[in-house]
């Protein structure tokens, strides 16, 4: 493995990058806060001519800019769309530190995320929970060796290693569990740089063992590790179609799904469905749009987080399917969100889940060893 370590950057290293944004506008037409305001500051060029302003000593990071600099989802669309290649929440991001460090506010917030707090309370919730997970097997003969990287909600919660256990037990995977800290997304949020250096260290570390991929069933940490760990990742996806596990729902059901922001490609989908016996898959329109949760974005923007996951919802219904499922937990916040407020109670709605979730319904053949 090789281990990618960086030096913590400044705003003004990235004065040429900033730059080489040319205002074509590109980054309006893939902007789900911008097709909501149609405010210029909530895309990326605009938010350049602000840091721009700030660089030249014109405008002062103020509370201001940082409030247009909380606009934004981190869906990274804009930077897939940008002709110049900008990584554009990288710069968000030393943006938002230079700027909160020297806040009360900001400090208070770098306090709470830290180890002292937000770790610590992780660590509970593991050993609350601990009795409740199974104890993965050592398969000495394992053909795939997984090192499993939970993420922070399922080490908050106990049935995803349950659901794991029961998918891989009579197949040729090895599950590997270390004591990985969060993947670091939330800090690079709200700008808490040297917050996400520590877990970024330690999940190093962590990863220095012997194994085939690294697996997590959610695409934002799996997007987010991949910034400083070169390995081989899989999905969960991936691994349950490499190992082509078979599955039997009682009842046909009709499913639809969610692509997270995050997540790279979805070709595991479809092929992994036609995997499941009893299931019919209806592709849901703009299926890749964003939920409208994007962690703290949902807090500092109520309003806007409620239209966009009412849009998504609408989309949903129109399938009248019985489940979307998604790969990330973030994103089955937000999807809820937007069922909620469709104001879908006492009504045959379609119910929000994870694969992992919605795969464990099924009667699974995963006698996959020595074949």
């Amino acid at each position: 493995m090789i281990v990618l370590y960086t030096v913590m950057k400044k705003l003004s290293d990235f004065k040429d990058e900033i730059n080489k944004c040319s205002k074509c506008g590109l980054c309006q037409s893939v902007c789900p806060v911008y097709k909501i305001t149609g405010n210029d500051c909530a895309v990326s060029r605009g938010k350049f001519v602000m840091l721009d302003g700030v660089l030249k000593g014109d405008l002062k990071l103020n509370k201001n800019i940082n409030k247009y600099l909380d606009l934004c989802l981190k869906c990274g669309k804009c930077t897939d769309f940008c002709p110049s290649a900008i990584d554009v929440c990288k710069i968000f991001e030393t943006a938002k530190y230079e700027y909160a460090k020297n806040t009360l506010f900001g400090k208070i917030i770098f306090l709470l995320e830290s180890k002292y707090v937000f770790g610590n309370f992780i660590k509970i919730f593991k050993f609350i929970t601990h009795p409740f997970r199974p104890k993965y097997a050592i398969k000495r003969n394992a053909k795939v060796k997984v090192l499993y990287f939970k993420g922070c909600v399922n080490n908050l919660c106990p049935r995803t290693d349950n659901y794991l256990e029961k998918i891989f037990a009579n197949t040729n995977v090895e599950i590997i569990e270390k004591d990985f800290d969060c993947c670091g997304l939330p800090f690079l949020s709200s700008g808490n740089l040297e917050r996400f250096e520590e877990v970024k260290q330690h999940n190093l570390k962590m990863s220095d063992c012997d194994f085939d991929y690294l697996l997590t069933d959610c695409a934002s940490c799996e997007s987010t590790l991949k910034q400083y760990m070169d390995v081989n990742f899989i999905s969960l996806g991936k691994l349950i179609l490499k190992e082509n596990i078979k599955f039997k729902f009682q009842k046909p059901v009709k499913v639809t799904f969610h692509k997270p922001c995050h997540l790279e490609n979805d070709d595991f989908l479809e092929p992994l469905l036609k995997n499941c016996e009893n299931v019919e898959y209806i592709k849901m329109e703009n299926y890749d749009e964003c939920c409208g949760l994007a962690g703290e974005f949902a807090l500092k923007n109520p309003k806007l987080s409620k239209e966009i996951s009412i849009k998504k919802a609408e989309n949903i219904l129109k399938t009248n399917t019985d489940y979307v499922i998604t790969a990330c937990p973030a994103c089955i916040l937000g999807l809820k969100q937007g069922l909620i407020l469709k104001k879908t109670f006492g009504k045959k709605s379609t119910k929000v889940l994870g694969l992992l979730d919605f795969l464990n319904k099924a009667k699974i053949n995963n006698n996959t060893i020595d074949k």
